[in-house]
C-alpha cells in the first residue's frame, strides 16, 4: 500500500521542472548541431617533381570533374588545394597523360584503377592553427595602441605661393630704441647708458664688429 508521501511525489506541482527540461533540450540541440557542423578545409600541397610542360591534378575531392593546374616553380610544379579532413584519391595529368606520383602512397579503387591517396588529418595542422591564433591575439593587442581612432594617410606637402614670399616678422616698435652708441646728456657719465625701458629688459643687443671689437649691451636691471 502506497503512503500519502509517495503519492505526493507524483501529484506535486514543480514549477522548475518545465524550465529544466527546456534547458536540457536546448543543450542537446546545440550538441547535435556542433557534431553535424562541417569540418574546416585544410590547405593541402600537391607537388610534381619532374620535367613537364604543364601539370594538372584531379581527384575524389572534386569528383574527378575538373583538373586543377599546378604552378611551375624553379624545380617542380606546386598547387595548394583546400581539402576537408579524410582520405582522398588523386592523380596527376602530366602533358596530357594521367600519371601516378611515384613518391606518394597508392591504392586500388573499386573499379580497379590505381590512384594516389592522401590522408588529411586535423593533427597535421595544429601547429598552423596555433600560429593563426597567436597572430590574431597580436593583432588584438596592437589595436590597444595609444594612437587615436580614425583613418590615417600620407600626403606630400605642396609648397604654397604664400610660403615662398614670407618675410621676417616685424620688429616691435618698443625694441627700436637701441641704447648702444646713443647720445647722452653732458651731465651724465659717458660710460653709462640711459636707463632702459621696462619692455627692453632681458634683451641682448650687439653691433657689428669694428676695429676688432664688438659692442654689446644687455637690458638688465
Amino acid at each position: 500500500m502506497d503512503s500519502i508521501e509517495d503519492s505526493d511525489l507524483f501529484q506535486r506541482d514543480d514549477s522548475k521542472a518545465p524550465q529544466e527540461i527546456q534547458e536540457f533540450l536546448a543543450w542537446q540541440q546545440d550538441l547535435e548541431s556542433d557534431s553535424k557542423s562541417p569540418t574546416q578545409d585544410k590547405p593541402t600541397v600537391f607537388r610534381w617533381s619532374g620535367v613537364a610542360k604543364e601539370v594538372f591534378v584531379s581527384g575524389s575531392f572534386n569528383n574527378w570533374a575538373t583538373k586543377i593546374p599546378l604552378n611551375r616553380s624553379q624545380k617542380n610544379f606546386v598547387a595548394i588545394v583546400e581539402l576537408p579532413e579524410g582520405e582522398h584519391q588523386y592523380k596527376f595529368c602530366v602533358d596530357g597523360q594521367w600519371t601516378l606520383d611515384p613518391t606518394g602512397a597508392v591504392m586500388t579503387a573499386k573499379t580497379g584503377t590505381v590512384n594516389n591517396v592522401i590522408q588529411v588529418k586535423r593533427t597535421d595542422f595544429e601547429v598552423f592553427d596555433a600560429l593563426r591564433i597567436d597572430s590574431e591575439d597580436s593583432v588584438d593587442i596592437s589595436d590597444l595602441s595609444s594612437s587615436p581612432p580614425g583613418p590615417y594617410q600620407q600626403d606630400a606637402y605642396v609648397i604654397k605661393t604664400e610660403d615662398k614670399i614670407k618675410h621676417p616678422p616685424i620688429l616691435p616698435p618698443h625694441l627700436l630704441q637701441v641704447l648702444l652708441n646713443k647720445d647722452t646728456v653732458i651731465s651724465c657719465d659717458p660710460t653709462l647708458l640711459p636707463e632702459p625701458n621696462h619692455v627692453m629688459l632681458n634683451h641682448l643687443y650687439a653691433l657689428s664688429i669694428k676695429d676688432m671689437s664688438a659692442s654689446t649691451q644687455s637690458g638688465l636691471m
